[in-house]
């Protein structure tokens, strides 16, 4: 998954929960800006943020490794 990817699946479920990118950023304990950025595809290295906008809105991060183990 891309950053991009990340991104789109980000503003997709915000939009369709309803919420504006300032309540979304307040629920998930982030700035706005940030927000901006993740729903842009932005490269960041703060994987924490981006994991508690996703942990906000309900999404679960699944990882799947090159032998095919999920985690």
């Amino acid at each position: 998954m891309t950053a991009i990817q990340i991104g789109e699946l980000v503003r997709d479920t915000r939009k369709a929960q309803r919420l504006t990118q300032p309540q979304l950023a307040a629920a998930s304990g982030v700035g706005l800006r940030f927000l901006v950025e993740l729903e842009a595809g932005k490269g960041s290295s703060q994987l924490a943020k981006a994991l508690a906008v996703l942990d906000a809105l309900g999404c679960k991060l699944h990882i799947t490794t090159p032998e095919g183990d999920r985690r």
